[in-house]
């Protein structure tokens, strides 16, 4: 039996070293679970690892895609946690664009089989990484206020809504006005632009009420506009650096207001969490997605044949969501 899959002998610029490839699919032995891949989107971090600028080297030649969902196909003889027809999330962080993915089965999460497929192939990684920034960093009493750059990105949006769910308040900050009134329709409490009129408008709204918490994907000014808005004490949690400029803090941050630094690298967490703490997140994440309460934006759907075209768009600035990859 064959299958295809995306592979890049070489990184580069995606578009130019991705191709599409076929291969025979092997038996199954032990513990191993061959999963039918459905769909998996384009992440920034799966272009940067195609590029090879990705925290984590790559070392072709490589089947990219950090997550996706699918159904289980077939199981090796030793397999006791899943079954044929199980729908599933890999847990593995690479691979996922393939129509077919073999791995043990303790590397993939069951889901629950109603769940929409394209929004579950997007919970691994956004979700996740909102629910760590809202969780791991600080104890947040309802009502109280989280401050953002980058808003209207993936893991934007989904700590809009997690923080929704969770009572507390949200301040974004966006590059483009038009974002503003559809930010505020996810359950977002005040939208600005991010500028420095954004900030004396955020300060204007705040009043005295504290900001102990700042989510920071973007680095460089905007990086410095969030640490504007914290309150002495707060905590600036940094997990990506869309504007590819490094994070300058100046002093009277650090010793006039006591700011507290920290990064996330999702894929560290995943490296290094136990099952329990995977599940404690999954969990109710997972839930949170069937029920409608995690909503993704989806720009576009294309097949697998015409990956470049999806490259090409998942970098362009205008999208209004997730390209995605149908694997079928």
């Amino acid at each position: 039996m064959s299958s295809s899959f995306l592979q890049f002998d070489r990184t580069g610029d995606p578009a130019e070293v991705l191709s599409l490839h076929t291969r025979e699919l092997a038996p199954l032995s032990g513990h191993e679970v061959r999963v039918r891949m459905r769909y998996a989107p384009v992440n920034p971090a799966d272009i940067n690892f195609i590029e090879g600028t990705y925290g984590r080297p790559a070392h072709p030649p490589c089947i990219p895609g950090h997550e996706g969902c699918g159904e289980v196909e077939a199981i090796g003889p030793s397999v006791t946690s899943l079954s044929p027809g199980d729908v599933v999330i890999p847990l593995l962080g690479a691979g996922c664009w393939a129509q077919h993915l073999t791995a043990p089965e303790h590397h993939f999460a069951r889901i629950p089989p109603q769940i929409d497929r394209v929004q579950a192939s997007m919970l691994r990684i956004n979700p996740v990484t909102a629910w760590a920034l809202l969780k791991h960093y600080a104890t947040l009493e309802e009502g109280s206020w989280v401050v953002q750059n980058a808003a209207n990105s993936g893991v934007g949006r989904a700590l809009i809504q997690l923080a929704a769910h969770f009572g507390l308040r949200t301040l974004n900050f966006v590059r483009r006005p038009e974002l503003i009134d559809e930010l505020k329709a996810l359950g977002a409490d005040a939208v600005l632009l991010d500028n420095d009129e954004g900030v004396t408008q955020a300060r204007s709204l705040l009043g005295h009420e504290p900001v102990r918490l700042a989510a920071n994907a973007v680095g460089g000014d905007s990086a410095l506009r969030l640490m504007d808005v914290l309150s002495p004490a707060g905590i600036m949690v940094t997990y990506g650096a869309m504007s590819r400029r490094s994070l300058k803090v100046p002093n009277k941050f650090l010793i006039f207001k006591n700011l507290q630094l920290h990064g996330l690298w999702i894929t560290r967490w995943f490296e290094t969490a136990s099952t329990p703490e995977l599940l404690e997140v999954l969990d109710p994440l997972t839930a949170l997605v069937e029920n409608g309460g995690i909503v993704t934006a989806i720009d576009q759907i294309f097949p697998m044949a015409d990956f470049k075209a999806a490259l090409t768009r998942a970098q362009e600035g205008s999208r209004r969501g997730k390209v995605i990859l149908d694997l079928a």
